[in-house]
C-alpha cells in the first residue's frame, strides 16, 4: 500500500527519512524554509540551524543507516570527502564504520541524493501547521496551502515550534556548560596531532574541557568548554581570547599552532547546551497526535562532549521505517510503538547526559566525586585507567550498541578506586582560574 507523507524539515533526519521512504514506493513531500546549498559550492549559511557548523561526530550507526536506506547518499558523501574509520572502543574492541567529516559535508550529500530522489519532492516553504480531520492528522498547511498525507513526520529539530503546543514538557533542559569552537585545517605536509582515538582529541582540565573533532580532509573543530554560570571565560568567543587559550593549553596548540593549521573560520560561540527527551504523547498521556509522529532532536538532545547526536537521529529513522514497513498506513500502532521504543532506546541517552553533565559543573565548582549515590558514566570510565576490568566493559556502551543502565557491572569496581583516594589527574595545561587570567589579559575589560 502506498502511504502519502509529508515531512516537516530538511535536515539529514528529514531526507534520509523520506529517501527511504521513497524508495519503498511511497508518496512523500519534505518541507523546509532553506534553499539548500549555493550551486556555485559556496559556503552555505543554512540558517536557524546553529549547530549546523559546529563540531559533529560520525559514529557507525549513521553509516549503517545511510548505506541501508540512502545508498546515494552514502556514495555522494564519499565523493565529497568523507573518510570511513575504525573506532576504537575500550578493552581491545574496534568498531568500523565512524566517519570523519563536517556536519556541511554530510548535508550536501543528503541533499543532493534526495534531489534525484524519485517519488520525493523537496519542496521549498513554510509549514504553518498541520491539518487535522476526525482528531487525527491529515496533511500539512504550506504557506497558506493544504497538502495531504496520511503521515506527518515532524523532523523540525529542537527549536521546531509548530507543534511544540501538542506536546507534553520534555524532561531535562539547560545542562549547565557552554562552548565556543573555531574550525582549522592541517596544513599540507604536516602530521595529524595526537589523537584519543580516530574521531577526536580531549582533553580534561581543573574546570573545564577541550575536544578537537577531526573532519575530513585535515579540516577539524576545536571546542573549549566551559561552565555556563563561568563568566570570566565568556570572553573566549573572542578571536584574540580564544588564540591565546589555544596558545596556552599544550595539548590544544598541538594542533592550533600556525605551523601545524590555519583557521578557516571565525569563532563560533555556541547556543544554549541542552538535554532534553520528548516523545510522542500530548500532556494527557495520548499521542501527542495519530498520525504525526516526531523524529530527530525534536525527541532527544544532547551535549556534543560525546558527538551522539546525528546517531541518536538516524537511529530513530531507523526505527521509524521498521515500524512503517510493519505497519503500513495504521499510524496509531506506529504512533505507540515508536513512543515505546524512544522510552526504552532514546530516553537512557539523554538521562546519562543529564547525569554527567550536572556531575561535572559540581566538580568544577570544586565538589569531589559523590560516592553515595550512582555515578555518572564518565567517572565510572575514568577509573578504567586504574582497573583494567573497567575497560573490557566500555566497549558496548561507547559504540551506543549496549544502554548507559550496562555500565552498572563495572560501577562498583569504579567506586572501589574512588574510594581508594585515586581522582583522574588533570592533563597537562592551566587551571580554569589560569586560563581566565590568560582570556583577561588578551580582552582587557
Amino acid at each position: 500500500m502506498v502511504v502519502k507523507v509529508a515531512v516537516i524539515g530538511g535536515g539529514p533526519t528529514g531526507l534520509v527519512t523520506g529517501i527511504a521512504l521513497a524508495r519503498r514506493g511511497h508518496d512523500v513531500v519534505a518541507v523546509d524554509r532553506d534553499p539548500g546549498p549555493p550551486l556555485d559550492g559556496g559556503p552555505w549559511a543554512r540558517r536557524g540551524v546553529m549547530q549546523f557548523h559546529h563540531a559533529h561526530a560520525f559514529r557507525p550507526q549513521v553509516g549503517e543507516v545511510l548505506r541501508a536506506e540512502a545508498p546515494a547518499a552514502w556514495d555522494a558523501w564519499l565523493t565529497l570527502g568523507a573518510e570511513p574509520v575504525e573506532l576504537a572502543v575500550g578493552g581491545g574492541r574496534v568498531v568500523p564504520g565512524a566517519v570523519r567529516s563536517r556536519r556541511e559535508t554530510f548535508e550536501r550529500a543528503v541533499r543532493a541524493a534526495a534531489l534525484e530522489q524519485p517519488g520525493l519532492e523537496v519542496r521549498l516553504g513554510h509549514v504553518d501547521g498541520v491539518t487535522t480531520r476526525g482528531c487525527r492528522a491529515r496533511g500539512v498547511r504550506i504557506d497558506g496551502s493544504d497538502v495531504e498525507a496520511d503521515l506527518v513526520i515532524d523532523a523540525s529539530g529542537r527549536s521546531g515550534r509548530v507543534n511544540r503546543h501538542l506536546r507534553a514538557p520534555g524532561t531535562g533542559g539547560e545542562c549547565g556548560i557552554a562552548y565556543v569552537d573555531r574550525v582549522y585545517r592541517l596544513r599540507p605536509g604536516v602530521a595529524t596531532p595526537p589523537m584519543t582515538n580516530a574521531i577526536a582529541w580531549q582533553g580534561t582540565y581543573a574546570g573545564y574541557l577541550v575536544i578537537v573533532f577531526l573532519h575530513e580532509k585535515g579540516v577539524f573543530s576545536a571546542l573549549i568548554i566551559r561552565a555556563t554560570a563561568d563568566r570570566a571565560l565568556v570572553a573566549l568567543r573572542h578571536t584574540r581570547a580564544f588564540e591565546a587559550a589555544a596558545a596556552a593549553i599544550p595539548g590544544l596548540r598541538a594542533w592550533t599552532d600556525p605551523d601545524v593549521a590555519e583557521a578557516v573560520t571565525d569563532v563560533l560561540p555556541g547556543g544554549p547546551l541542552l538535554n532534553v527527551y520528548r516523545g510522542q504523547r500530548g500532556p494527557s498521556g495520548e499521542l501527542a497526535l495519530p498520525g504525526l509522529v516526531f523524529v530527530g532532536d525534536s525527541v532527544c538532545t544532547t551535549t556534543p562532549n560525546f558527538g551522539r547526536g546525528l546517531t541518536t537521529s538516524l537511529m530513530q529513522v531507523g526505527e521509524l521505517l521498521c515500524l512503517v514497513d510493519v505497519h503500513g498506513s495504521d499510524v496509531e500502532a506506529i504512533g505507540e510503538e515508536l513512543d515505546a521504543w524512544d522510552e526504552a532506546s532514546m530516553r537512557p541517552w539523554v538521562e546519562d547526559h543529564v547525569s554527567m553533565d550536572h556531575a561535572l559543573a559540581r566538580r568544577w565548582a570544586g565538589d569531589d566525586i559523590d560516592l553515595s549515590a550512582r555515578l555518572p558514566s564518565d567517572v565510572i570510565m575514568m577509573a578504567a585507567a586504574q582497573d583494567p576490568a573497567i575497560g573490557q566493559a566500555l566497549g558496548p556502551y561507547l559504540a551506543m550498541q549496549a544502554l548507559p543502565s550496562s555500565l552498572g557491572e563495572v560501577e562498583e569496581l569504579a567506586r572501589t578506586v574512588y574510594r581508594a583516594g585515586w581522582r583522574p589527574p588533570p592533563d597537562p595545561g592551566p587551571s580554569r582560574d589560569e586560563l581566565a587570567d590568560v582570556v583577561a589579559a588578551a580582552v582587557p575589560a
